[in-house]
């Protein structure tokens, strides 16, 4: 992975995602929060498994991550196993706090995960 990539995950709480339409094919670009830990990156859908980004990477898997200019692109593969889920979703309150977690996060039946280049 590059260096500026890395560095700016360090530094960043959002990047932007974008996936594939699973009907229009289309790219659709989306601010997510992530966590990074070592060469993986967990992505946690704000609405669970009704997440219209999630249901398009069940459909096509690559997606490109860009944070603030330094981009790549990953294959996202879900995790669906609720003992795995709640440990992404204490990462993401670990980085962001577990009050703006339950603000913003309403259901947690599914994360992603990808390994960084």
């Amino acid at each position: 992975m590059p260096d500026s990539l890395r560095d700016r995950l360090s530094r960043y709480r959002q990047i932007k995602l974008t996936v594939t339409g699973r009907v229009s094919k289309r790219p659709i670009s989306i601010p997510v929060w992530f966590v990074l830990e070592d060469d993986t990156l967990y992505l946690l859908p704000v609405q669970g498994s009704d997440t219209q980004w999630y249901k398009n990477v069940l459909k096509d898997p690559k997606v490109r991550i860009d944070a603030r200019g330094a981009e790549a692109q990953l294959k996202l593969m879900p995790i669906t196993d609720a003992a795995q889920v709640s440990l992404v979703v204490e990462k993401f309150r670990d980085k962001y706090g577990a009050e703006d977690v339950k603000r913003y996060y309403s259901k947690f039946d599914v994360a992603t995960h990808a390994r960084m280049p």
